[in-house]
């Protein structure tokens, strides 16, 4: 029961990325990109986002299933890669259907230790600490593990970037000011199949899992002079299911401070409930 509901806590984390992300400080620069096809710009935008050692994204997701209902995830995550793995994700809104997750949602993940703040897991476990620490290895299979941040991995900004490089029929919309920053538009669509195989092998499966309602997805695309994009929408729709996602971009490469919670707020994971 345990693991079904904090893998269900990871999810909206997670679905707040997949639908996931705000502005960077204003320039007056020409965007760089004016003299490229708006292919090689997003394949430019893709190499660049690998670069990035640190961002914060704000993301807005609705959704909505002919048999599920309605349903939207809004939040915001801090994410850096070095000197290690670490991100700080916020969930304030995750529901569909009129169910709703009470409360909202809170990850902190160093390295191999994820700190979940999720009201409804704390009333399941009887726990009296609002944190509960979750050592990755020990949150039953690794299988599932893998499948909790394979979620988080594949709408991060290297993915998505990546994932809109097999656009077709991308062109550019015109120069436009995201958050004070000027950008180029671009927008375009991406067959889903051909966006999963661009990423790593061990994330296809869930990516398909997470796009399975869609066919080709609509994406809008503002990329700043330094190749970098400011604001990402996706949308989408088949057999009644639709999918529209905002996602804003800043501070990239910039200092960032994630800690864990301090230590008088977190309980340990109780025993046998990963399994």
């Amino acid at each position: 029961m345990f693991k079904r509901r904090f893998s269900l806590a990871i999810a909206a984390a997670a679905a707040a990325l997949a639908a996931t992300a705000v502005a960077g400080c204003g320039t007056n620069a020409q965007p760089i990109q004016v003299n490229l096809a708006a292919s090689e710009v997003l394949a430019q935008a893709a190499q660049k986002t690998t670069e990035v050692s640190s961002y914060t994204v704000d993301a807005v997701v609705d959704v909505s299933h002919p048999q599920e209902g309605e349903g939207k995830v809004q939040g915001r995550m801090v994410y850096q890669s070095q000197p290690q793995l670490a991100l700080d994700l916020t969930v304030d809104t995750a529901g569909v259907g009129g169910r709703e997750l009470p409360g909202g949602a809170r990850v902190i993940l160093q390295g191999d230790t994820a700190y979940v703040k999720v009201e409804t897991l704390n009333k399941v476990l009887g726990a009296t600490k609002p944190w509960i620490k979750v050592p990755l290895a020990e949150a039953g299979d690794r299988a599932q593990v893998d499948q909790m941040l394979g979620q988080v991995q594949q709408f991060d900004l290297a993915s998505v970037t990546k994932m809109i490089t097999t656009s077709q029929d991308v062109k550019a919309a015109g120069n436009e000011s995201v958050g004070g920053t000027d950008t180029t538009h671009y927008s375009g669509t991406f067959p889903v199949e051909a966006a999963v195989q661009q990423l790593p092998a061990e994330e296809q499966d869930q990516a398909r899992k997470n796009l399975a309602e869609l066919k080709d997805v609509k994406f809008d695309i503002w990329v700043a002079a330094d190749g970098l994009p400011r604001k990402l929408t996706l949308s989408g729709a088949k057999e009644g299911g639709t999918l529209d996602a905002t996602l804003m971009f800043k501070g990239y490469n910039e200092p960032v401070d994630i800690q864990a919670p301090p230590a008088d707020q977190v309980g340990e994971l109780p025993k046998g409930t990963t399994n």
